[in-house]
């Protein structure tokens, strides 16, 4: 496995992107920090010649680029998802107050699995209902006075401190060697795809909120809630995105609520997740 690889599962995500031009300014500044997947969320305009034309050198990365209709098709296999955003004190989820950090925890899990860094729109950025699909928030501390920065210049940034941090990966060949100590009893897409065993890995976005709606259904089935209580939501996906569990974790919560529901009256809720 080459040293490249985490960069190719560094996924840059552009949401209702107005301004065509503005796609195009943002492809140079990741093909000058070797990031080559770019995926668009319902764009005003694309394709669009005003695109490939200020992306100069990066209009492979144009070309290239997925467009998809919801922010959900674009993150739904991401293991990590980081809405950069100014930060939102009403929501929990938690914070990267320095880029570095971010760039550091992104390209980590990047090494097996895709991450997404998502951007909003130019005027008003994301949403509040788009940042609680990403796992973490990140923020760029600039100036207080006049924090303003277009899009582009945020990709640039933020796809600067990712070079950094892959520049200071231990060594090329961390994800190819599987620890000869390593219990056997792996999942079926384990060592094939990543070189770590499945049940080690960071669940992808939709595992977390298939968990998060199967949880939320036996608060409500159990009495634990007894009308819609979105803040409590909220923190208890900020705790599991801080707790970071495994796969393999995950699918034991999944099963201990699998278990519990044995036990509550049939809900009207269809239990299909």
């Amino acid at each position: 496995m080459t040293q490249a690889l985490p960069f190719a599962n560094l996924r840059i995500v552009l949401v209702q992107t107005y301004h065509p031009g503005n796609i195009g300014s943002a492809a140079r500044a990741m093909k000058t920090m070797g990031l080559t997947d770019l995926v668009l969320v319902n764009p005003r305009v694309f394709p669009d010649e005003e695109a490939t034309r200020l992306a100069a050198g990066a209009a492979d990365v144009v070309e290239n680029a997925r467009v998809v209709e919801r922010l959900e098709d674009a993150i739904d296999d991401c293991v990590r998802v980081v809405g950069a955003s100014a930060r939102l004190r009403s929501l929990p989820l938690p914070h990267y107050d320095e880029p570095d950090e971010m760039a550091q925890a992104l390209v980590k899990d990047a090494v097996h699995d895709p991450v997404a860094l998502v951007f909003g729109r130019e005027r008003f950025g994301l949403t509040n209902d788009e940042i609680r699909l990403c796992s973490h928030q990140v923020s760029i501390p600039a100036n207080p006075d006049y924090g303003i920065l277009n899009l582009s210049q945020a990709v640039q940034v933020l796809a600067y401190e990712l070079r950094r941090a892959w520049r200071r990966l231990p060594c090329p060949d961390i994800d190819v060697a599987v620890d000869s100590n390593t219990d056997t009893d792996t999942d079926t897409d384990s060592v094939a795809t990543s070189g770590t065993p499945s049940r080690l890995r960071q669940p992808t976005r939709e595992q977390v909120a298939h968990f998060q709606a199967h949880l939320g259904r036996v608060m409500r089935d159990s009495g634990f809630i007894t009308q819609p209580h979105a803040r409590t939501e909220e923190q208890l996906q900020a705790l599991f995105a801080r707790a970071t569990p495994t796969r393999k974790e995950l699918s034991l919560l999944r099963g201990l609520l699998s278990s519990l529901e044995t036990h509550l009256p049939t809900s009207s809720d269809d239990r299909q997740d």
